[in-house]
């Protein structure tokens, strides 16, 4: 008998990264790529880095944010006074118990570079349509599943939705009626994005769902096979 397939536990959520303060050990790549992944997503954040040496690529990314301030040092728990959340991106891993162990003392949450099991939080793939993002997550099971998924995503959404959902306040302030018929007026100035018609019935609409739901399946079912496929060469 095959085993119940795993849930996925973790609770979604969008932080204001800008409104705390980020503490990231570790100036090498895994570094880069966190330091990278904040910024692209809030350009503003104070993040202090910590580290022995920096790539000089870090180093030019943190010159283009003021925010971004660099210790060139070894890592003391001090650093944490001063921070509200930690990213442990070094080559250490007696390094990476220790700052989780301070961290937590502190009650701060740790994302500890490539191991799951040590975080108290995952960094998603993320797709951005202008003020439209959406974060895919596999529980730590496969960044590769989740990277390919943010590709077919990425292609499925079309552009034009940010520029509709810059009209969207304007457009909810004007309309008249109860709940239910605001729902259908918003439902009919969005459903040209997706090629359907401005109002669908219930079971029209819950077909269409369906499937999207199973191209979306193809895709991440597609993406598996290719992680399977590489991991067999």
């Amino acid at each position: 008998m095959s085993s119940p397939p795993i849930a996925n536990p973790l609770f979604p959520v969008f932080l204001k990264l800008e409104q705390l303060r980020v503490l990231l050990v570790g100036g090498g790549n895994v570094g880069l790529e966190k330091l990278s992944a904040i910024l692209r997503n809030s350009p503003n954040t104070a993040v202090t880095v910590v580290s022995i040496t920096f790539l000089p690529e870090l180093q030019k990314v943190a010159a283009r944010h003021p925010a971004v301030q660099l210790h060139q040092g070894e890592y003391t728990d001090a650093y944490l006074d001063e921070a509200d959340i930690v990213f442990a991106a070094t080559d250490d891993p007696a390094l990476h118990r220790r700052i989780r162990e301070a961290a937590h003392a502190r009650r701060l949450l740790v994302n500890v570079a490539d191991t799951p099991a040590l975080c108290d939080f995952y960094l998603s793939s993320v797709v951005q349509k202008g003020a439209l993002k959406v974060a895919v997550s596999t529980n730590g099971q496969s960044p590769t599943v989740a990277k390919r998924l943010r590709s077919v995503l990425e292609t499925a959404l079309p552009d034009e939705l940010d520029a509709v959902l810059q009209k969207m306040p304007a457009i909810r302030q004007q309309l008249a009626g109860d709940f239910a018929a605001k729902v259908r007026a918003l439902d009919a100035v969005t459903a040209g994005l997706t090629g359907a018609p401005g109002y669908e019935a219930p079971a029209t609409r819950r077909w269409r769902l369906v499937a999207l739901g199973a191209l979306l399946t193809t895709g991440m079912l597609a993406a598996a096979r290719w992680q399977r496929t590489q991991a067999n060469r």
